[in-house]
């Protein structure tokens, strides 16, 4: 990472797994943030949205209060089964280079997934249907999970 980017944190209080996320983001100026990583646990948020974050103390990082600006970037995460060895874990989501999807590690069965934009997420979905049927994955969308989650309606001009 370089030295021009921050966190900034999400609190996920309702999340099965963590309490809050961190991820790297760019500073904008005016409490104004680029995210610079696929979020692995956070909804309604991806990959280069800009998000307004707060700092609420001097020892805390700033806290996303919303998205004001949608990438086109979409985010689906993968949790591979157990018995999936390494290479076809990575094999598997290398093939989906050719539908314009990068991924992001967080475990050896954890991939974060940033959908390009323009890519056909359709697509993309429908493979990892057949390789959920087939026993090798779970994945799901990191679409909002709970009703006004980061606010992301247009700003009133000023």
């Amino acid at each position: 990472m370089t030295d021009d980017l921050t966190k900034v944190h999400i609190d996920l209080p309702n999340h099965w797994a963590v309490g809050g996320e961190s991820l790297w983001a760019a500073s904008l100026g005016n409490n104004r943030y680029r995210v610079d990583n696929v979020p692995f646990y956070a909804y309604n948020v991806n990959y280069q949205d800009v998000v307004e974050a707060q700092v609420a103390a001097p020892d805390l990082k700033p806290s996303v209060l919303r998205v004001v600006e949608r990438s086109g970037h979409q985010t689906l995460r993968v949790l591979f089964a157990e018995d999936v060895p390494e290479e076809h874990r990575v094999q598997r989501m290398a093939s989906l280079a050719e539908l314009h999807v990068e991924y992001e590690r967080a475990t050896s069965r954890l991939f974060a997934l940033d959908v390009l934009p323009g890519a056909n997420i359709e697509i993309v979905r429908s493979r990892l249907d057949e390789w959920e049927r087939d026993g090798f994955l779970e994945y799901e969308t990191c679409e909002a999970r709970v009703p006004d989650s980061f606010d992301d309606a247009p700003e009133e001009a000023t």
